[in-house]
């Protein structure tokens, strides 16, 4: 199976949905990335992917990357430097474990629109919406090889 078909159109649109949401009442980024394989530490893919997506070029530095190696069965969060500086420290492991109880369940699509709405709670505290605000990054889920 390609890697664009692991999620159901529905569970793209429950996704891109929860990232609209999510960063409605924040200046933040939130980006996911799906792809088969991660040969080396996932959070190295992760950013790999951070900045290919140039998510580290958000005027904040406030953008979040949920990565997703579904042949490997790896996942990392990412944050950039200025949402990580505000976040308490067990923040991120503590969205993944939430998201790792949905995925043990075969449930990705609602562990990762869980996790997302949870980063966008924080990037809303600490990044709150302003008037002149735009969308820097794309809301589309972004794919890799196989």
């Amino acid at each position: 199976m390609a890697v664009v078909d692991f999620f159901t159109e529905q569970e793209k649109k429950q996704i891109t949905d929860a990232i609209k949401a999510a960063e409605l009442k924040t200046s933040g980024e939130i980006r996911v990335h799906v792809e088969g394989r991660c040969k080396e530490d996932v959070l190295d893919c992760a950013a790999h992917w951070f900045e290919q997506l140039k998510m580290h070029k958000t005027a904040a530095r406030n953008g979040v990357l949920f990565y997703l190696a579904v042949t490997d069965r790896k996942f990392a969060i990412l944050g950039d430097a200025g949402i990580n500086a505000k976040v308490p420290d067990n923040f991120w492991e503590s969205t993944k474990d939430l998201m790792l109880s949905h995925f043990k369940k075969g449930r990705f699509a609602d562990g990762l629109s869980e996790g997302i709405l949870m980063a966008g709670k924080q990037l809303k505290e600490h990044f709150p919406y302003q008037k002149d605000d735009v969308n820097e990054l794309s809301d589309d889920i972004s794919f890799g090889k196989k």
